[in-house]
């Protein structure tokens, strides 16, 4: 085969995974925008449930379109939740033929993980951080100074919570993606315990009321995962060792 033959295989080659790569993007943002429009459908039912949480708080808005963009906020946040299987499933479509048999079940394993994760930290957040974070700085008002949000503010507040409680909630997963890569060891992790738990605490003493119950029904669920997130790394650890030494 020529060079001239190399370079238009070569071409040919890099023209075929862009026009993949947007097919699958367009299938993503056609996804999301239909996701969207169908949570603005149900824009009150969804906001009664976020507004509900703020118990005894005075919710405003402080100019004329402030109300719309924030239901245009939700609707895409939630847009993006829904579609997140449809997203996850075309990311997988495309990288798909560039993995090998095994990495491909680790792949899945991930994606599917990493959703129910999410999921788990932002319920979490919703039942139980928002409510407490609320009472907590409600409870700094005082006689001459008296709560009053705007929705802009208090729907950033919720999704912020929603999000990072998200995020926190994918330290298992990747603790195994790290220590698969070699890049965390178990070891390191129960090392540090004892650092872990102390900030932990601190953090949950923050975000909490002062009252021990509160704390420790924050704290708990993120030692938990902590806990998981060690007897990941140890289980990974020697499944890597083995496979090294064979």
């Amino acid at each position: 085969m020529s060079e001239i033959d190399k370079s238009s295989e070569t071409k040919l080659t890099i023209l075929e995974h862009m026009n993949e790569l947007r097919k699958r993007i367009i299938i993503i943002a056609l996804a999301n925008t239909i996701t969207s429009c169908i949570s603005y459908s149900k824009i009150e039912l969804v906001m009664n449930y976020i507004v509900k949480l703020a118990k005894g708080l005075k919710l405003i808005y402080v100019s004329p379109p402030e109300l719309f963009l924030e239901y245009v906020k939700v609707s895409i946040y939630i847009g993006i939740i829904l579609a997140l299987p449809i997203t996850i499933y075309q990311v997988w479509r495309f990288i798909k033929p560039a993995l090998k048999k095994r990495e491909r079940r680790y792949v899945i394993f991930s994606l599917f993980m990493g959703i129910i994760f999410f999921i788990s930290g932002a319920t979490f957040a919703y039942i139980v951080v928002v409510p407490m974070a609320i009472k907590f700085f409600m409870s700094m008002s005082t006689q001459y100074v008296s709560p009053l949000f705007s929705i802009n503010n208090y729907i950033n507040f919720v999704l912020t919570l929603l999000t990072c409680f998200g995020i926190v909630f994918e330290m298992p997963l990747i603790v195994l993606v790290l220590t698969s890569l070699g890049l965390v060891k178990p070891s390191f992790l129960k090392k540090n315990r004892k650092y872990a738990i102390l900030i932990i605490f601190i953090l949950a003493a923050i975000l909490t009321p002062p009252d021990v119950m509160d704390q420790f029904l924050m704290a708990v669920p993120m030692l938990l995962l902590y806990e998981i997130s060690v007897i990941i790394s140890s289980i990974i650890y020697r499944i890597k060792k083995k496979s090294d030494k064979v």
